[in-house]
């Protein structure tokens, strides 16, 4: 089943834990939780004391992007925070298999994220060691950003290397997610919808998370 991953980025962080029990009561499937070092990319966001925190709030499954620099040395902090699904960058990640590897020893989900410049030819010696591939659809950073069109094409790409795979692994996709879109990148092949600005920035999260979820149906 095709799932919508509502990002808290686009949330109000005044209100994060009202923000996500309305996206959880208006039919989120995951919680996105993007977080950023300041380094690998620029912006600045949340650390495993919030999200250990949130995880009081909802049983939904969390969603965790580490868009950071050396992410092995907070692998443990996040994990036990509450993670169920922790992405690691291709683009950061110094010994890639090695970490995959210990995040999966933990017992939770390991994926990989891909910039929009970032081939695919990197998933080739790594992509038994992967749950979830992660293809951004804008350069990250921040919320907002309107979706690179020529991803359309990656996304299809990816599609056929994962259809050629023995075990069953999900494609999410991240940037510019919006109900005008979601159609198009579901039959292009992807698995999981980050939307952010699309949910927290409509005057009705149920009724866009509805829109969508019908799209993809």
């Amino acid at each position: 089943m095709k799932k919508i991953a509502p990002s808290i980025l686009s949330a109000d962080f005044g209100r994060l834990a009202e923000e996500i029990k309305a996206v959880e009561e208006a039919g989120a499937d995951w919680i996105h939780l993007d977080i950023m070092d300041g380094h690998f990319v620029p912006n600045l966001t949340i650390g495993p004391p919030v999200v250990r925190a949130l995880r009081k709030i909802t049983s939904l499954p969390f969603d965790v992007h580490l868009m950071i620099e050396n992410p092995d040395s907070y692998l443990d902090a996040f994990i036990d925070a509450g993670s169920d699904i922790l992405t690691v960058h291709v683009e950061a990640a110094t010994h890639l298999q090695r970490t995959l590897a210990y995040i999966r020893g933990r017992n939770i989900k390991a994926g990989v994220a891909l910039n929009p410049a970032t081939p695919l030819g990197v998933l080739e010696e790594i992509i038994d060691d992967c749950d979830l591939i992660l293809i951004m659809t804008v350069n990250p950073g921040f919320g907002g950003q309107h979706f690179i069109p020529s991803m359309i094409s990656k996304i299809r790409r990816t599609r056929d290397i994962l259809a050629k795979q023995a075990k069953p692994i999900l494609m999410e996709v991240d940037g510019g997610i919006s109900p005008g879109n979601i159609k198009e990148v579901s039959h292009a092949g992807a698995d999981v919808f980050v939307a952010g600005a699309a949910v927290f920035t409509s005057s009705d999260y149920s009724s866009t998370i509805k829109q969508m979820k019908e799209a993809i149906s």
